[in-house]
């Protein structure tokens, strides 16, 4: 008996359907060449050769005599197919090596396992030599029920929808909340605007400028130190910070998790600007209200909803951005057949018996029939019947498409008037469809050099923002003792009844805090 090879050759240059003919009518005339398959959009092709006439590099040179590049793929094993079954009726770890030595005997079959606890196997096989069908079959033989592992063809892990939903929820939130504050911030800035005017103008006194000021309806002290401004700041910006339902919770998981695996990503950042910025507010008010200040503390209640509010809106475009590419993979996936009807064909290719099963159960070199108005299940050739097909959804090409025996035909595309009956020739992972699938999987998931770039820079910048903003701190701490006439200088309005090393304190927190704040939704983690 002749002794014959597999091998796999990566393709390139293929652009069509006719490229595919062409290399596998030529090489099929050539001496020692048993079969050829090329599959197109995986760019590879599947060679059965006899050894002792011809070798891989030889069948490689031969392709690329038609023009196209080609190389021998050294690992083989992308032809092995692979089997995932769920087993029932086993009881005890006899009937897993019962199921695993009776298979691993069977011609064909390459690896197998069986779990006893899930009631799952995992089974390697060649297609060349067993089908799916035959080890199933096997199992039952043994006196097991045993079905495939569903499954799921719903594309659900592509749907976008609920983060769409949680992140624009988390937004308008946010901005309900947001809205007001900024409200107060531009009220704010007009009226002091007003103050420094009527203050250069009329020469007023530092304590005339203090009751002009406190005078403001949004400076009016409700209780000493707490001022209407402060207050309505605050209630606007706890449901946003605290609350689990409305704006922060999913940072405070996430930040979480990154620093448990000690990386710090942009929601490190997020939540330690809001954070700190809601702590050192909230702490300064109540000291404020200790002291009974007249003049109100500066807080930074408006940086959490603010921020929120951006980084949800950044969110929230990215996923509807995900959810249009995941869309149209979800509708590609939605194409595939779910079913094949498998027949039996006596002499003279008469029709002995049909079946229906499953699209993953179809083997290389099944004949399949497709009625009219049917989906082809699996890439073939025609060998019997004459039809129109509808390829549109590979080609794009509108009109319907001639099939006569010997053509080829793509699984998802639909057949319209005559009935065929066809060879399967690439069946599960390798059809057409589930290649094109996979690339689209592949692009996804696969990110932009920029994108790679961007990510380990937010590495090093969310630790290198904390670390200048600590400087920050200890900076003014230092130029405080040493010269407090600088921070007098920039620390307007504070209250001269404290003891200096406070006021030099409370403006290095504020300084640093500032820092964190600003760098925090930068542009980069945004874009």
């Amino acid at each position: 008996t002749k002794t014959i090879s597999k091998c796999y050759v990566q393709v390139t240059g293929m652009t069509c359907a006719s490229c595919v003919a062409n290399i596998e009518r030529n090489l099929r005339r050539e001496d020692g060449i048993h079969s050829i398959l090329v599959a197109l959009m995986a760019g590879k092709a599947e060679v059965r050769y006899n050894p002792a006439v011809i070798h891989p590099s030889a069948i490689a040179e031969l392709i690329r005599e038609l023009g196209f590049g080609a190389t021998v793929m050294e690992n083989c094993d992308e032809g092995d197919g692979i089997l995932e079954l769920v087993v029932r009726g086993m009881t005890c770890a006899s009937c897993v090596h019962k199921i695993e030595s009776t298979l691993m005997k069977t011609n064909g079959v390459l690896y197998c396992s069986v779990a006893l606890a899930t009631n799952k196997a995992h089974i390697k096989y060649d297609p060349e030599a067993i089908g799916p069908r035959d080890v199933i079959q096997v199992i039952k033989d043994l006196g097991f029920t045993t079905s495939l592992v569903k499954k799921d063809r719903s594309a659900s892990h592509l749907d976008h929808k609920q983060e769409i939903r949680q992140w624009k929820r988390s937004f308008v939130v946010s901005l309900v909340f947001c809205i007001p504050v900024m409200g107060l911030m531009i009220y704010m800035m007009v009226m002091d605007s007003q103050l420094s005017d009527a203050h250069a103008h009329h020469n007023m006194s530092s304590e005339e400028m203090e009751a002009l000021h406190s005078s403001m309806v949004l400076e009016y002290q409700l209780l000493p130190g707490l001022s209407v401004m402060n207050f309505l700041s605050f209630l606007l910006c706890v449901p946003v910070q605290a609350s689990g339902v409305f704006g922060g919770w999913h940072f405070y998981i996430q930040a979480s998790r990154a620093l448990r695996h000690n990386t710090a990503n942009m929601d490190v950042l997020v939540v330690l600007a809001t954070s700190i910025a809601f702590l050192y507010s909230f702490v300064i008010l109540l000291v404020a209200m200790a002291e009974k200040a007249r003049v109100n503390p500066v807080t930074f209640f408006d940086t959490p909803p603010m921020l929120f509010v951006f980084i949800s809106l950044g969110r929230w475009l990215e996923h509807v951005a995900k959810g249009k590419t995941s869309e149209a993979l979800a509708r590609l996936i939605s194409l595939q057949a779910t079913e094949a009807t498998i027949v039996t064909l006596g002499p003279d290719n008469v029709l002995l018996s049909e079946e229906q099963v499953d699209v993953e159960l179809v083997q290389r070199g099944d004949i399949v029939k497709v009625v009219p108005g049917g989906k082809f299940p699996v890439d073939g050739r025609v060998i019997e019947g004459h039809s129109m097909v509808d390829e549109s959804l590979i080609t794009g090409e509108a009109m319907p498409v001639t099939k006569k025996p010997g053509s080829t035909v793509i699984a998802g595309s639909i057949n319209q008037n005559g009935s065929l009956l066809i060879s399967a020739t690439h069946v599960g992972a390798d059809t057409t469809l589930s290649q094109i699938v996979k690339l689209v999987e592949e692009a996804q998931t696969s990110k932009a050099p920029i994108q790679q770039f961007a990510d380990k820079l937010s590495g090093y910048f969310v630790p290198f923002i904390v670390a200048v903003s600590v400087v920050t701190l200890f900076a003014w701490i230092i130029i405080g003792f040493v010269d407090f006439e600088i921070v007098e200088k920039y620390f307007l309005g504070y209250n001269k009844s404290i003891s200096a090393a406070e006021v030099i304190i409370r403006f290095a927190f504020q300084a640093s805090i500032t820092v964190l704040c600003i760098a925090c939704p930068c542009s980069l983690g945004l874009a």
